[in-house]
């Protein structure tokens, strides 16, 4: 049982599942979602998200890897942020949660993860990357999964693992 937060390109990882930051109709994007599908193959992987789209907000469906390190994708719908206000930090949860269940369904051991509606979505990456580690660590109580939260930026590796630790040390 673990989570670890590191910078890398989530398309060349040799994990049992990536997570795809998808839109709700399953269709190839920009972003990470587009990367993962030109690593997939594109036309195999769309071919496969069609039998499963739509999808709600939140809602999590796998399909094959294809082409990527990784053995499957599982593909998420992460909310548009709009302020906060409007549920966006329980659908981001919903969409990790679900994430990490559809690997315990299929016995997968470890999963990757981007920093899911923290690109076109907007959703500000400092409370991203908060509910992604909640969400995650409170699964991790009683499963036993090895999970990567991936990102592109070192710096911003570094800047919440400060922040983090301030939060810690305030709450003694």
């Amino acid at each position: 049982m673990s989570l670890k937060i590191l910078q890398a390109d989530i398309t060349t990882l040799k994990v049992d599942a990536i997570v795809n930051a998808a839109n709700t109709e399953l269709l190839a994007g920009g972003g990470v979602c587009g990367a993962i599908f030109r690593a997939a193959g594109r036309y195999e992987l769309q071919a496969a998200c069609d039998k499963l789209a739509p999808i709600k907000t939140g809602e999590a469906v796998i399909t094959p890897g294809f082409n990527l390190p990784a053995k499957f994708v599982i593909h998420t719908a992460g909310p548009i942020w709009s302020g906060g206000n409007n549920g966006e930090p329980e659908l981001l949860r919903n969409c990790y949660i679900n994430s990490l269940k559809r690997a315990v369904e299929h016995d997968l051991k470890t999963i990757a993860f981007p920093l899911i509606s923290s690109g076109i979505y907007g959703y500000p990456s400092l409370e991203a990357i908060d509910v992604a580690f909640h969400a995650i660590n409170d699964f991790l109580t009683t499963h036993d999964l090895e999970v990567a939260l991936t990102v592109l930026n070192q710096k911003f590796v570094d800047e919440f693992n400060l922040t983090a630790r301030r939060d810690s040390e305030a709450s003694i």
